[in-house]
Parts: structure tokens; C-alpha cells; sequence
């Protein structure tokens, strides 16, 4: 399931929700990724997309990761507008039949979701605004997957 929303993402009701649904299987693996303040020195973080083109595109990788990784199911819950230092921008779960799919397979998708996800984030600082790209080791992490 792949959802992009504005709304603040509840990591734990979205854990015990996901856990609730996948009674009695091996593993769940999860990740929840926040904005940083860099220092004190991110006042908002923004992120736009185009709604139609980047759920298709994520949708992909989380066919390629339930395949690939063996996967009973996964959720991706992206949020995109303008978010502040400490409030989670991704959340991602994957459940299999053993631990160490559902840990590769959440590895596999947030490598994805950093450099090949359609987002385009700016950071907002006190007085200035920058567009932000993935850092080379991001890129690095990605192609190791050899996709």
C-alpha cells in the first residue's frame, strides 16, 4: 500500500494497524524517517510531487521489492508540502516470512524513495531556501541493489 499524504504520520498507530493485519507472519520491519534541523538551521522542509506520476513510480519499486524480497506485504507513506524539524517525512514497513527479507526489502525501497522517488525537497532555512539532491552516497546505495 502506497500512500502520499500532507497529514502527520502516526508511527506507532501505523505500526499496530500494519502488525494487526499480519497476524501470525515471521517479520515486520519498519523505518521512519524524520526531517532534521541540521543544526538549528532548518526552519521547514518542502516537498512537491506530481500526484499520478509518483505514485506509479513508487508503485514499481514496491512490486519489484514484494517480489524480489519475498514479500507477504508492504506500506510506503510518504508526506509531501511543507514539514517541520522533527516530524516524520517517510514511513515504510515490509512483512515476510523471515526477518532478514523484511529488513533487506525496507533497505531496498527508502534507498529508492532517497535518490528515484519523483520529490522535489527544499529546505527553508532562516533566510534562504535550497533545492536539495541526494548525496552521492545515497546514489552509492542505490545501485548496489543492481536494479
Amino acid at each position: 500500500m502506497i500512500r502520499i499524504q500532507t497529514d502527520l504520520i502516526d508511527t506507532g498507530q501505523e505500526m499496530n494497524s500494519f502488525q494487526a493485519q499480519h497476524k501470525g507472519h515471521g517479520a515486520i520491519a519498519t523505518f521512519a524517517g524524520y526531517v532534521r534541523d541540521e543544526g538549528g538551521a532548518v526552519s521547514t522542509l518542502e516537498l512537491q510531487h506530481y500526484p499520478s506520476v509518483t505514485e506509479k513510480e513508487i508503485q514499481k519499486f514496491e512490486s519489484n521489492a514484494i517480489g524480489r524480497f519475498s514479500l507477504i506485504d508492504c506500506l510506503i507513506i510518504h508526506r509531501v508540502g511543507k514539514m517541520n524539524p522533527g516530524e516524520v517525512v517517510v514511513y515504510v514497513a515490509a512483512v515476510s516470512l523471515h526477518r532478514k527479507s523484511a529488513i533487506q526489502a525496507v533497505d531496498f525501497l527508502m534507498d529508492y524513495l532517497k535518490t528515484g522517488a519523483p520529490f522535489w525537497k527544499k529546505e527553508i532555512q532562516s533566510e534562504k531556501e535550497k533545492w536539495i539532491e541526494p548525496r552521492s552516497t545515497d546514489y552509492e546505495a542505490h545501485e548496489a541493489w543492481k536494479l
